[in-house]
């Protein structure tokens, strides 16, 4: 869609900024990208998002939103021609729910047994599966947590088919398997293969190189 005067800011390595340029992409929304310096933040970025003073921000004429989730509920909302969210409204709640399970629960689990010391890794392993299995139970036969298409649920989930593989590289520690987790690993392959997904991840050797300046020997604590 051109002719609109749409701005994201973001970051290469965000999965949060991430999010917005797959949802845009889905859309065929044309925008303009601001790589942000999170160490230097930009005077528009601080002037767009006082508040948090984080990425992702989205422009859109004059309207600013702030947030992943807001974002992506207004894009979806804003230009038709891609479903990002079901308009059964059940189905939409379900989804919300997942999405937020994803980022309340999950990452945060997915994260500390990354960035535990070696004595407490074993428990934050465990509890990170318990909620990867609920995930795995989720999808069922689907191809997509959105069912044959992507969705908000998908998208949200972008750490987990990307990033994870790439940090559990790193740290050396096992957490999204094929043995493990079988449909999670099918659905992960599935999404970051999607035309739209794959032209907005950051690739891998450059997150890795990021990843092991930061994370090291893999002992590391955040």
């Amino acid at each position: 869609m051109a002719g609109e005067d749409v701005k994201l800011y973001g970051t290469w390595r965000s999965p949060y900024s991430r999010r917005v340029e797959i949802a845009l992409k889905l859309k065929g929304v044309q925008h303009k990208y601001y790589e942000e310096d999170l160490t230097n933040k930009s005077p528009s970025l601080l002037k767009y998002n006082p508040v948090h003073k984080k990425i992702p921000v989205l422009v859109h004429g004059e309207k600013v939103i702030s947030e992943s989730h807001v974002i992506l509920e207004y894009i979806d909302e804003t230009w038709k021609g891609y479903d990002i969210l079901p308009k059964d409204p059940c189905e939409k709640a379900k989804a919300r729910f997942w999405a937020r399970f994803i980022d309340e629960k999950c990452l945060p689990a997915l994260k500390k047994a990354l960035a535990s010391m070696a004595e407490e890794r074993d428990n934050a392993v465990e509890e990170a599966c318990e909620l990867l299995q609920l995930l795995e139970n989720e999808l069922k036969h689907k191809k997509y947590f959105g069912g044959d298409c992507i969705g908000l649920v998908d998208i949200v989930a972008n750490f987990i088919s990307h990033w994870l593989k790439v940090l559990q590289e790193v740290v050396g520690v096992e957490l999204l398997t094929i043995k493990k987790f079988p449909k999670l690993c099918e659905w992960s392959e599935n999404f970051v293969c999607h035309h739209a997904v794959k032209e907005c991840l950051p690739p891998k050797d450059k997150l890795l190189t990021w990843f092991h300046s930061h994370y090291g020997s893999g002992t590391t604590s955040k």
